[in-house]
């Protein structure tokens, strides 16, 4: 991947030597960037929660009179749930 020399490195790994529940975020959009959306969710499961996430709060500030209150939390909750979930899978 051209894009891993621009990526951040993540402190908590080089301190702790311990990876952070948002480690693989960057290289997971990076996969998006470049088309492969299978590597992107094994990088990341949750990048497609988030995505429609922040699509959902996009919505929600652009149509003032829609709610999308109700959605947003929701897609919260499952990218909350995925990010932890995958989290613990990385200790199993």
């Amino acid at each position: 991947m051209k894009a891993d020399q621009y990526m951040l490195p993540c402190i908590n790994k080089q301190i702790l030597g311990v990876e952070c529940p948002g480690c693989g975020m960057q290289r997971a959009v990076a996969l998006l960037f470049e088309g492969d959306f299978t590597a992107a969710f094994y990088m990341y499961p949750a990048i497609y929660p988030l995505i429609l996430f922040f699509i959902s709060l996009l919505a929600d500030h652009l149509w003032k009179k829609k709610n999308f209150s109700g959605t947003s939390s929701v897609l919260a909750a499952i990218s909350v749930v995925v990010i932890l979930g995958n989290y613990i899978m990385k200790f199993i």
